[in-house]
């Protein structure tokens, strides 16, 4: 299972053709990249894509597919995102083999969507931690990553406390995240217990030797 995972800055290589040449069976976006670019990527590789929003993202909340045509608060609507893009944010969805939990927004520093005080954030990974059941997951697919697990310092780009404990509950393989530019510094995997949390700005590719769907 090899998976191509995107976020925050758009690539010229995978605006073309060329990208092709990953041989991945998934497209994950971790937020902040135009829906057209996703729509292009998943569209060349014949892949499905599962999203979460980034804080620069539009809000996708509430909208639902019923019979083949999209809904907002049970009219008729049009679906904003990539189209045939999973929205995973506050979700479990299984996809292409894998078992993802989503969990979108950054930590709310100006008024928009997809920005969540340390408290809303909490509150949205206690509904998620339901929905998942006692399953672990194989992903968690959030845009912005745990506090101090490769956040920084300034409010706009400090990561989610309630990160540790969604992670401890769901026991992801892999936490994926975007948010955090690296401008040019190394960018280390980390690790919050058996969970590895890799920056996937620009685009990373991940490998996963199998699926673990039993409790």
């Amino acid at each position: 299972m090899r998976v191509l995972a995107v976020a925050d800055e758009e690539e010229p290589a995978l605006w073309t053709e060329a990208v092709r040449r990953h041989r991945v069976d998934l497209v994950l976006a971790a937020g902040d990249l135009p829906f057209d670019y996703l729509d292009f990527i998943a569209g060349a590789l014949d892949r499905p894509c599962v999203l979460v929003p980034g804080n620069h993202d539009p809000d996708l909340a509430g909208y639902r597919m019923r019979r083949g045509l999209w809904t907002r608060a049970g009219l008729p609507a049009t679906w904003p995102g990539p189209p045939g893009a999973v929205n995973a944010d506050g979700r479990v969805v299984e996809v292409a083999g894998l078992r993802i939990a989503g969990l979108g927004g950054s930590l709310r520093y100006r008024p928009g969507p997809n920005q969540w005080t340390q408290r809303e954030q909490s509150r949205r990974a206690r509904w998620l931690r339901l929905r998942a059941g006692r399953r672990p997951v194989d992903v968690l697919l959030t845009h912005a990553p745990p506090r101090h697990c490769g956040d920084r310092e300034d409010r706009p780009h400090q990561g989610f406390e309630c990160l540790h404990r969604l992670v401890a509950a769901l026991r992801p393989r892999m936490l994926v995240h975007g948010h955090i530019h690296p401008h040019g510094e190394p960018v280390p995997d980390r690790r919050l217990g058996d969970t590895e949390v890799v920056n996937v700005v620009g685009h990373r590719v991940l490998e996963f030797d199998g699926v673990r769907h039993a409790a």
